[in-house]
């Protein structure tokens, strides 16, 4: 299989027909058809790692001030637990819970309801430990390489650039010039599979700091690119700034790139 990752922007992109849902969609229908799906979301920030485990996870919407047609849109995609417990075993000797509790948050299910519109694939969450370092979350990713022989989408859902304090509400709004640096700053990184560069963002200064001042959003990209192998080639598949300081870059790595 291979391995994406979606900026999921804005949860208005639900309700929009638009250029990064039409690339989430075709994302979809060029992959080989996985088994199911594992989703490391900028939604899911915890102490520890876990794993959604439960049967049926619920749609969930952690936004606030949106329009009610949003709270109205539900992704009952089934889970697995026997596919939990396979991710558990993979990421020993980190621990790793099996939550029965959090479900699929919009981070998932924005874009998966685009490329999966039909919510008929299993569909599994794997937070993201706060307390650890980049490497940490790169080296998380290396252990989950064996599920894509296993016919599972690793995918994480974040945005490279996410700085709501310093969004512009305005309509057309032109980005940020550091918003547009570190944008670049990362896809060239990807051009060249320079993942020490991407481990190592926030050596890219203060465009770094500006475009993530919490990294929760960023780390997605790192699980990513740790379940590749040496030389696997990237494509971006969409790419733009929105709102002044959120990337909407998703990328395909592997064989479907």
């Amino acid at each position: 299989m291979p391995v994406v990752f979606f900026g999921h922007g804005s949860p208005m992109n639900c309700l929009e027909d638009n250029r990064y849902t039409r690339a989430w969609g075709e994302i979809g229908r060029a992959a080989p058809r996985p088994r199911a799906v594992l989703c490391v979301s900028a939604h899911w920030y915890t102490r520890g790692t876990a794993v959604t485990a439960m049967a049926s996870p619920k749609t969930i919407h952690d936004f606030y001030g949106f329009p009610r047609e949003l709270y109205e849109l539900q992704y009952p995609a089934p889970g697995d637990p026997a596919l939990a417990a396979r991710v558990k075993d993979l990421l020993a000797p980190t621990p790793v819970a099996l939550d029965q509790s959090w479900g699929l948050d919009h981070g998932t299910w924005a874009v998966l309801r685009f490329a999966y519109p039909q919510a008929d694939l299993p569909v599994l969450q794997l937070s993201i430990d706060a307390t650890q370092p980049a490497a940490f979350h790169y080296a998380l990713g290396r252990r989950l390489a064996p599920l894509r022989d296993e016919g599972v989408l690793v995918a994480g859902s974040g945005d490279v650039v996410h700085n709501l304090r310093l969004m512009r509400r305005e309509a057309g709004a032109p980005p940020y010039d550091w918003a547009v640096r570190f944008n670049d700053f990362v896809r060239d990184a990807l051009a060249r599979g320079d993942h020490r560069a991407l481990v190592d963002w926030e050596a890219a200064g203060e465009d770094a700091r500006r475009s993530n001042p919490t990294p929760e959003h960023y780390l997605p990209l790192l699980y990513c690119l740790g379940a590749l192998a040496d030389g696997e080639p990237a494509r971006v598949a969409v790419d733009g700034i929105e709102i002044g300081s959120v990337s909407m870059l998703s990328a395909v790595f592997g064989a479907a790139a």
